[in-house]
């Protein structure tokens, strides 16, 4: 009788009713977790609903594809201290170990994360108004290095247009790209921004990534000892890029005394009207500029013409916006 028993009750759970009552709960169960993650999604990335639509002449330079790119290695990352919206990045310059080793590296070793750069507060900064305010709109990010202001402005949920010359950099931006999770916001450009579309040859300072410029005199200006290699790389205007139905919040442009180029190549996105044209961040650094045979009077001229007279000083960058 027992047997019989179990035999009877194994039945009963296997009926088409308790089926029915199991497939259901399940259902319930998976549509409650798709629709909690998917708020907690629109909470933390306010404007994850915000698209990029590219001009179509991206055919001719289409973004950065991170899963066809080599991995570079090793892969030395961490948490950048004391931002308001943490983020990851990955260094590209790692020193001559183990006798000048990179100063980040130094303070992983003290269990430390990486030192907090300037532009990466002042950039969730400017966002974080723009965000109070309700405002949606893209970060263009030209001179992105390893993604220092890039990441601080996606982990916001602003999107991002990242372009950077540089290939090992390229690979670390790829890096933060996947540690922060933020494949959906940042789009990478592998070119120069300029004022045509075509190439240039390109310096990069071996050991010191972030100072390669278009100028070789440029490059070398801080670190006369460092080897120096040539290379070509695209180069594309920013307004060949950015169609004039696209918003831009903010414009940050550091590349090493080529910053007139890039700007003329920007000017029908700086000739936006009041509120429409971006908030400028652009480094005014009058040698590198004499080595790329500008100054910083005629980007200021240039400035001028399309209505930014309002520019103030932090450190060697220049904030520039159009008085409304």
């Amino acid at each position: 009788m027992a047997n019989a028993w179990r035999r009877d009750r194994s039945s009963n759970l296997l009926s088409p009713n308790s089926l029915f009552i199991l497939l259901s709960l399940s259902f319930l169960l998976l549509l409650l977790f798709f629709l909690s993650s998917k708020s907690s999604n629109l909470t933390n990335n306010p404007t994850s609903d915000f698209k990029i639509s590219l001009n179509p002449f991206t055919s001719k330079l289409p973004p950065f594809n991170c899963f066809k790119s080599p991995q570079s290695h090793p892969v030395i990352a961490n948490i950048v201290e004391g931002v308001k919206y943490p983020f990851l990045y990955s260094l590209s310059d790692l020193g001559n170990l183990p006798e000048k080793p990179h100063k980040n590296i130094q303070r992983i070793l003290k269990k430390k994360p990486f030192k907090k750069p300037d532009i990466s507060s002042t950039v969730q900064e400017l966002l974080g108004k723009y965000q109070a305010e309700g405002k949606n709109g893209i970060f263009v990010d030209v001179g992105a290095n390893v993604g220092m202001a890039s990441f601080a402005a996606a982990v916001m949920g602003f999107r991002v247009l990242a372009f950077e010359p540089v290939f090992e950099n390229l690979q670390r931006i790829c890096d933060g790209i996947h540690f922060n999770r933020v494949g959906e916001f940042v789009t990478v450009f592998d070119a120069a921004a300029s004022d045509r579309f075509g190439s240039i040859t390109f310096h990069k300072l071996v050991g010191r990534l972030d100072n390669s410029a278009v100028s070789a005199a440029g490059a070398k200006l801080a670190f006369k000892s460092n080897e120096e290699i040539a290379v070509e790389v695209k180069t594309i205007p920013l307004d060949e890029i950015i169609p004039d139905s696209e918003p831009v919040l903010l414009l940050k442009i550091d590349v090493q005394g080529w910053e007139y180029h890039v700007l003329k190549g920007a000017k029908k996105l700086l000739s936006r009207k009041g509120v429409e044209a971006p908030y400028l961040i652009y480094e005014e650094d009058e040698r590198l500029l004499q080595a790329s045979n500008t100054t910083a009077k005629e980007i200021r001229d240039f400035l001028g013409s399309v209505g930014y007279v309002d520019c103030t000083m932090h450190g060697t960058d220049a904030h520039c916006t159009k008085k409304i």
